[in-house]
């Protein structure tokens, strides 16, 4: 059922208009040339780093799953680190939205593009003392 609930924010997100200002949605944050959704969010936690490591690979298995179903409809995705980009962030050069927010706080993504737009899929992770969090992300913004 969650999957099913995954692919049907996908699906939304992609029929959705991009708004002129940034601000949250329903289901995350969009503005001009994107959307994101939170899929999923873990519970906070801070010191067992057993149970960090069991929640990574949890969210990462469900990152995974939800892409073969994307697959299934769109073949197969490009697979795309983020490092580089957070590096030309960290040095000064700006990077447009959504990248640079991804950039940030994900390492890598499962990209597709369909209809005009790229659509993304990613594990967030800031801190360790900050939740995972299953991301989709539409836009029209090709990767920088």
């Amino acid at each position: 059922m969650t999957l099913a609930r995954h692919l049907a924010t996908i699906d939304l997100l992609r029929s959705r208009a991009f708004p002129a200002r940034s601000g949250r949605s329903d289901v995350g944050d969009s503005g001009p040339g994107f959307h994101t959704a939170e899929l999923s969010t873990s519970e906070d936690f801070w010191e067992d780093r057993s149970h960090m490591d069991l929640v990574e690979e949890q969210y990462e298995a469900e990152r995974e799953a939800l892409a073969a179903l994307l697959t299934g409809r769109w073949g197969e995705p490009q697979t795309v680190s983020l490092s580089s980009l957070f590096t030309r962030s960290s040095e000064g050069e700006e990077i447009p939205q959504p990248w640079d927010f991804l950039s940030a706080c994900v390492p890598d993504v499962h990209l597709w593009r369909v209809d005009g737009r790229w659509v993304l899929l990613g594990v967030s992770k800031w801190d360790t003392e900050l939740p995972y969090q299953l991301l989709a992300v539409v836009t029209e913004t090709d990767p920088p």
